[in-house]
C-alpha cells in the first residue's frame, strides 16, 4: 500500500526521578546521601532512509511513544536511560506541525533526521544536594515530563525529472521504456494511482531519475481527482515533460488538454510550477494524424514540440538527450542568458 500523507501524535520518553537514599553499612555510620539520578527519557526522532517508499509503515498507528527514564537508585545508581525511537520515512518527506501549520524539517536525503520530541531529562538524586551545612539531604528532583506533539507527515517524491501530463497520456509506458520501472499499465484513465520512479541511464557515468505523475483533471489544485497528491509530488521535480495525447479516448481537444494542465499549475502555489523547465511531447505519434496534431500544438505555444512514440521507440533517444542536455550543470544559465 502506497501513503504519501498521514497525520500521527508523537510522545517521548519522560526523565526518571532522581532517589533519596543514604549508605547505611554496619561499620559507616555515617554513611551520607547517596541516591542516584534518573535515566533520560527516550526521544521521538523521524529519519529519512533510502529503500523505503512509503509512509505506510505509520498509518496503522496514530500514537508513537519513546520509553520512559528509569528512576535512580541507591549507591548512586543511574536510572537506565530510555531507547530513542526512530520512525523511519523515504526522502523527500516533509514533517509539518499539526496545530499551527509550519514545516518542522524537510528530509530531502537519506540519512536526514529530526528529532520530532526530545526525551525529558533524569531528575537529581539527593548526593547532588550534599553540602558542608547539609550532610544528610532529604531532597531529589523529579524528571522532566514528555513533550507531546502532532505531525504531519508528507511525502514529495524526489525526481530530477517528472512526467505530466492528463489521465491515460501514456506515462507509465513511457516510463517502463526509458527505465527498469515497471509501473501498472492499463487502457483506461487514472490506471496509476501513485508516483512511480525509474532511473534512466543516459551514459556509463550520467543518469537521472524520471517520475511518473498521477494524471491531472481540472479543478486538481482544490482537490478534485487525485487532485494534490498530482501536484504535491510534481514540486520536486526540476524539469516537467509534458506527454499530450493526440487522440485522447475520451474525444478531448489535445490543445486544450494541454492549456487545462498548465491551467492547473497556474492555480496551485503561486503558480511556481510555471517556471520550471518543460519539454512538450506529443506521444503515440505512430498513430495517423499525430504529425498533424504536434505541428498545431507547436504552433499554439510557440516553441518546439517532440514526437515520442512509446511502443516503436521514435523520438525516446532525442527527448532523453533534450534531457540530458536540461541537467547538465549551467544549461539553467545558459537559458537565461539566451
Amino acid at each position: 500500500m502506497f501513503v504519501d500523507r498521514v497525520k500521527i501524535q508523537v510522545q517521548s520518553g519522560r526523565g526518571g526521578n532522581g532517589m533519596v537514599s543514604f549508605r547505611r553499612e554496619k561499620y559507616v555510620p555515617r554513611g551520607g546521601p547517596n541516591g542516584g539520578d534518573g535515566g533520560d527519557g527516550g526521544s521521538v526522532i523521524i529519519q529519512a532512509e533510502a529503500g523505503v517508499d512509503s509512509l505506510a509503515a505509520l498509518v496503522q498507528r496514530k500514537h508513537w511513544r519513546a520509553p520512559d527514564g528509569g528512576p535512580g537508585g541507591s549507591s548512586d545508581c543511574h536510572g537506565r536511560d530510555g531507547a530513542d525511537l526512530t520512525l523511519r520515512v523515504p526522502p523527500g518527506t516533509v514533517v509539518y506541525d499539526a496545530e499551527e501549520g509550519f514545516v518542522l524539517k524537510d528530509l530531502v536525503e537519506a540519512g536526514d533526521s529530526f528529532v520530532a520530541a526530545r526525551g525529558g531529562k533524569g531528575g537529581k538524586g539527593n548526593t547532588h544536594f550534599k553540602t558542608a551545612t547539609n550532610q544528610a539531604p532529604r531532597e531529589a528532583t523529579a524528571g522532566d515530563p514528555s513533550e507531546v506533539r502532532t505531525l504531519v507527515l508528507e511525502l514529495k517524491s524526489i525526481a530530477d525529472v517528472g512526467l505530466i501530463g492528463k489521465p491515460n497520456a501514456g506515462k507509465s509506458t513511457m516510463l517502463s521504456r526509458l527505465s527498469r520501472a515497471r509501473p501498472e499499465i492499463a487502457d483506461y484513465p487514472f490506471t496509476t494511482k501513485y508516483p512511480n520512479l525509474g532511473r534512466v541511464q543516459i551514459d556509463f557515468d550520467h543518469s537521472f531519475v524520471l517520475a511518473d505523475i498521477p494524471g491531472l483533471i481540472e479543478g486538481a489544485h482544490a482537490g478534485a481527482g487525485l487532485g494534490l497528491e498530482f501536484l504535491r509530488h510534481i514540486e520536486r521535480a526540476g524539469i516537467l515533460v509534458h506527454l499530450v495525447e493526440p487522440m485522447p479516448m475520451d474525444g478531448t481537444d489535445p490543445l486544450a488538454n494541454y492549456d487545462a494542465v498548465r491551467g492547473e499549475f497556474a492555480l496551485y502555489n503561486d503558480g511556481a510550477l510555471l517556471t520550471r523547465p518543460e519539454i512538450v511531447c506529443v506521444t503515440k505519434c505512430e498513430l495517423p494524424g499525430a504529425e498533424a496534431i504536434r505541428a498545431k500544438l507547436a504552433e499554439h505555444i510557440g516553441r518546439e514540440v517532440q514526437a515520442v512514440s512509446a511502443v516503436t521507440g521514435e523520438g525516446l533517444n532525442r527527448l532523453v538527450h533534450a534531457i540530458a542536455g536540461l541537467l547538465a550543470p549551467g544549461a539553467e544559465a545558459d537559458e537565461e542568458s539566451a
